[in-house]
């Protein structure tokens, strides 16, 4: 890939996101009174100044696509998608939405669901909502219930994410054409992106130790890095062929993308990956609160961003985890991961293991133990019946007093 020429390069420097982008622009932040928005207020980035809720909602009307960010734990961020998406029908009454929440193979029942053939519970089994995307379906489901009292399509825009995992352990050029669920070859990262996700890959290292930089990336090292790269630009170009191909559409509707705000800031991702598909008139959106740095808000972080109020908006409850990855196999659900210190290492849980039952009752899919674990109260123990290849064995998953 044209990001691995420049790899070495990148790692030296181990530059960060805020650097990068605040270079030459101190002049722009000397003029805006400041860089954080105001509660209930746009400021468009390209000029720092603010600007009216009708204005705004008629200019990005204009665009082919709009992409709506979030931090997907987020209530008032759920919220204010809501309204967005009410604003720009009330505009544009033909229009489309397009979801990371699910992956393309899901396609058939989002159809189904906005045709209203299926009630909440069926639509959430069978997009398997609770072991795919996981988060708390409550936050999305009006939504959804919004797409379907209107008839607006939906449209699953997520790539399968064993196809993901098998980029960031293999790399791009292993996967077998076939294999590679119709997606083509993503356009090359920027080199402030891969600044970007150099970042993320070490904050996320096995002991990382804060402020280490990226220079210290060797061998092996550096082709993870450089598969998780691969990874990253393979999410993105899933989501942009999604929504392309609904844009270019003959009398095309308006497109709405609905993701995660890391898919679509300072044009990196997925905005990238659309003008290289040629749909070079998008407007992403986001919203403010504590969670993002005054220092971000530089001309070229979003087209507009939208004030929340500081501090208010993690509205959800986590819920109890065990902290493992899971798959479906014979006779019970395979452990294949572990989170360090997770519910399930301290329990005594391996990878490898088979669940056959939990608190006496057997189960058989992955949604079962998900649902069970997310029942539990805090500081309650659930006992586990685990098959480790001939031995059966009794385990208790003891969960913390407070998340």
């Amino acid at each position: 890939m044209t990001a691995a020429r420049s790899l070495d390069g990148i790692l030296r420097r181990g530059l960060t996101l805020g650097l990068v982008c605040l270079l030459g622009l101190m002049a722009w932040r000397a003029e805006a009174e400041t860089a954080c928005v105001k509660p209930g207020e746009w400021l468009r980035m390209a000029d720092g100044k603010a600007v009216a809720n009708d204005a705004l909602l008629r200019q990005v009307s204009q665009q082919r696509v709009v992409l709506l960010g979030e931090h997907h734990t987020n209530a008032d961020h759920h919220r204010w998608q809501l309204q967005m998406l009410a604003g720009l029908f009330a505009l544009k009454p033909k229009l489309a939405i397009g979801f990371e929440m699910f992956p393309q193979e899901a396609q058939p029942v989002l159809d189904r669901w906005v045709a209203g053939e299926l009630s909440e519970k069926e639509f959430l089994t069978q997009t398997h909502w609770r072991s795919g995307w996981r988060f708390d379906a409550a936050l999305y489901m009006p939504l959804f219930h919004f797409a379907r009292i209107n008839h607006i399509p939906m449209i699953a825009l997520n790539v399968n994410p064993e196809l993901v995992t098998q980029v960031r352990r293999e790399g791009w050029a292993a996967v077998a054409p076939e294999a590679r669920q119709g997606i083509t070859d993503p356009a090359p990262a920027s080199r402030a992106y891969l600044e970007m996700l150099a970042g993320s890959f070490v904050a996320h290292r096995p002991g990382h130790a804060q402020g280490e930089a990226t220079a210290d990336f060797e061998g092996e090292e550096k082709k993870a890095f450089q598969r998780f790269v691969e990874g990253q630009l393979l999410w993105d170009r899933a989501m942009a062929e999604a929504l392309a191909a609904v844009a270019k559409r003959k009398d095309a509707p308006l497109v709405v993308g609905i993701m995660g705000t890391g898919h679509m800031v300072y044009d990196f991702g997925v905005p990238h990956q659309l003008k290289a598909l040629g749909v070079d008139a998008t407007a992403a959106l986001i919203p403010w609160d504590d969670q993002i740095s005054c220092d971000e808000m530089v001309p070229g972080f979003a087209y507009a961003v939208f004030g929340l109020n500081a501090g208010a908006a993690e509205d959800e409850v986590e819920k109890p985890r065990l902290g493992v990855f899971l798959e479906p196999a014979e006779d019970g659900v395979k452990v294949v991961k572990l989170m360090e210190r997770s519910v399930g290492e301290t329990s005594g849980l391996k990878e490898g293991d088979r669940i056959v039952a939990m608190a006496g009752a057997p189960v058989t899919a992955v949604d079962e133990i998900i649902e069970r674990v997310q029942a539990m109260l805090p500081g309650a123990w659930l006992p586990l019946s685990v098959q480790r290849g001939e031995q059966r064995l009794d385990l208790v998953a003891k969960f913390p007093a407070k998340p």
